[in-house]
């Protein structure tokens, strides 16, 4: 056996498809430059021959791809030729062809062009000769130099190896664990067999306990068959008494079963009538619980009313106090006023007279004065100027003076009379300020007045819509017991109809209703359609409580049918479900497709025609005598 061809593909420096032949079946020298391949070709070889390369990591698979320029290389292959004319491989082929397939992802192995596992693979070069445990069928570069150099025991171990001594070595390990466990595994079937052998005994005293049981056994079940046949003769015997005494009883019994019917129907009218007072017990309560909240309320609104009461005649009084007071100070300011005004035109002439007289003082002081300085001019003008220039310049000096006293005395005069005319304006604008803050005061009473009453008006509305409220809240609380206790009876019977009508039948009555309610929404002939439906069998009759039992065993399901108009407004319906997928059974009655015989029934006293004590609308008689005859 020896190689004849190795083909190599993206392995390392072998980026494009390398075929390597031929081979010698003896020796082999493979020559090239540093960097052309050389010691990658033997790593392809161990990559498919040897276990060096197993259980690879994802960087590991990586670097074992080519590296370079161009397109990225993603998966490559070594594959070995074999020449198998020695059959050394058990196969029954001259060549054999091994190829192992890398990439950052798989590892395959193909044996002759078909993928095979990895321990196939290794098991058949195993059984060539190419040992795991004997991996110096490939020696690598310096391995020579290194046995050489090694120490004897080295040498030896390595020799085994070469040998494939060490496999038997481990093989003989292996059997010795294997005997040891067998050894005690025997030991434990010993010891299991004692436990039975002993068992057995034991089983053995049992047989003979159990024989003498069955025995006895057979013995007490015979005794207890003569017991009981005698028993069973007596008890015979008695219930052949009992069947004579049952038959005399037979008056006794119908006395009272009807005795038992009467007692039943009072128990339910008892039960009616307790049902009834619960109910006005309940409302008693619910209207006590409203009258309490209503007499607190009214409590509160009576104190409510007692304040505002007390607050509004303390307001009244202030008012009045106020309105007093105010009255009193206006009589006071008038008479004020008044009396100012008088001493005013009583002192007017007075300081008429005092002015005049002042003015008079004035000038005839300014004259004395004037003369007084005209003689201590005159008096000493010879010693005061020198000169007539001295003396005209003082003179005009003087004029100068006296014309601006004279001009700041007129406007003095004029400021004062202005003054006066403001002072009498002013009056005449006070006065009339009085009067018209007296007028809004009148005005605000009044405003008091009104609003006053109307707040008695909305005080006594108030009351008046309290008292309505409550007594709505008391009718709708009445409302809402009653609505709940026609919808326990409604459940109650629904829960009856479901019982007796079945699931599919309510389903389907159900996906009716919810068809037409589509067909109300989309309006216009859909409209029509909905229109065109009439309900059901049972809606559309009514008779007397007495013989509700024989209706419905008569019609059964049947009460259940829908009434429709024509058989297209059937079908409509029916496309409809379907088309919503919506559950349950329904069966229609067309008015247009109702064919109904009359029936002639012979008169008797016994019987009468139960169509004839049904009440429906005369649109719905062919309906009805289809179901009832």
């Amino acid at each position: 056996m020896f190689i004849k061809q190795v083909i190599i593909h993206g392995f390392k420096s072998y980026r494009e498809q390398t075929v390597v032949e031929p081979f010698d079946h003896r020796h082999n020298v493979v020559v090239g430059r540093n960097g052309s391949g050389k010691s990658n070709f033997f790593y392809a070889i161990q990559f498919v021959l040897s276990d060096e390369f197993s259980h690879l990591r994802p960087e590991q698979r990586q670097a074992l791809l080519h590296e370079g320029t161009g397109p990225r290389v993603v998966t490559a292959y070594v594959e070995i030729i074999f020449d198998n004319t020695d059959n050394r491989v058990p196969i029954e082929r001259d060549e054999i062809v091994l190829r192992r397939v890398i990439g950052a992802k798989k590892d395959q192995y193909f044996l002759n062009k078909k993928m095979v596992p990895r321990s196939d693979v290794m098991n058949l070069l195993e059984s060539a000769g190419f040992s795991r445990s004997n991996p110096y069928y490939i020696v690598k570069q310096g391995k020579i130099n290194q046995m050489a150099t090694a120490p004897d025991s080295q040498r030896l171990k390595l020799l085994r190896e070469v040998a494939g001594t060490r496999v038997y070595d481990e093989r003989k390990e292996e059997s010795t664990t294997i005997l040891k466990e067998t050894e005690g595994k025997i030991e434990k079937i010993q010891e299991f067999l004692r436990t039975i052998e002993e068992r057995l005994k034991t089983l053995e005293e049992e047989k003979e306990e159990l024989k003498e049981y069955q025995k006895w056994d057979k013995m007490r079940r015979s005794l207890e068959y003569c017991i009981h046949d005698r028993e069973l003769k007596d008890t015979k015997r008695k219930l052949d008494e009992l069947e004579e005494r049952l038959s005399n009883f037979d008056e006794d019994q119908k006395k009272l079963t009807s005795e038992l019917k009467a007692a039943q129907e009072a128990a339910k009218s008892i039960a009616r009538k307790l049902k009834d007072a619960k109910k006005e017990v309940q409302l008693a309560k619910e209207e006590k619980e409203t009258l309490n909240v209503e007499q607190q309320q009214l409590f509160k609104d009576k104190t409510k009313l007692e304040l505002t009461i007390k607050d509004l005649s303390d307001e009244v009084m202030g008012d009045d106090r106020s309105k007093d007071r105010a009255e009193n100070e206006l009589r006071k300011l008038t008479e004020t006023i008044a009396l100012k005004e008088g001493e005013l035109e009583k002192l007017k002439p007075l300081y008429e007279a005092q002015k005049k007289k002042e003015e008079d003082c004035t000038r005839d002081l300014g004259l004395k004065e004037q003369k007084r300085k005209e003689l201590y001019a005159k008096q000493g003008r010879g010693s005061q100027f020198t000169s007539k220039a001295d003396r005209d310049k003082w003179i005009e000096k003087e004029l100068k003076s006296l014309n601006k006293q004279i001009k700041d005395k007129s406007e003095h005069r004029d400021k004062l009379a202005e003054e006066l005319k403001k002072d009498a304006e002013k009056q005449v604008q006070l006065e009339k300020k009085i009067e018209e803050q007296t007028a809004e005061l009148e005005r605000q009473r009044a405003a008091i007045d009104d609003y006053n009453k109307q707040h008695y008006e909305h005080k006594k509305n108030k009351d008046q819509y309290q008292s309505t409220r409550n007594e709505l809240w008391r009718k709708e609380n009445q409302l809402q017991h009653t609505l709940t206790s026609l919808k326990e009876e409604l459940a109650k019977a629904d829960q009856a109809l479901r019982s007796m009508a079945g699931k599919p039948i309510l389903n389907g009555r159900d996906s009716v209703r919810k068809v037409l309610e589509t067909f109300r929404q989309r309006g216009g002939t859909y409209a029509d359609l909905a229109d065109a439906y009439y309900g059901q069998i049972i809606e559309n009759f009514d008779c007397e409580k007495s013989i509700h039992t024989a209706v419905e065993v008569t019609a059964g399901n049947r009460l259940f049918y829908h009434i429709v108009e024509s058989d297209s407004v059937g079908t409509q319906i029916l496309k409809e479900i379907n088309r919503q997928n919506l559950p349950g059974e329904v069966t229609f009655m067309p008015r247009n497709r109702l064919h109904v015989k009359d029936q002639r029934y012979p008169p008797s006293g016994d019987a009468i025609a139960m169509v004839s004590k049904l009440t429906y609308e005369p649109m719905f008689d062919k309906a009805m005598r289809y179901i009832f005859g």
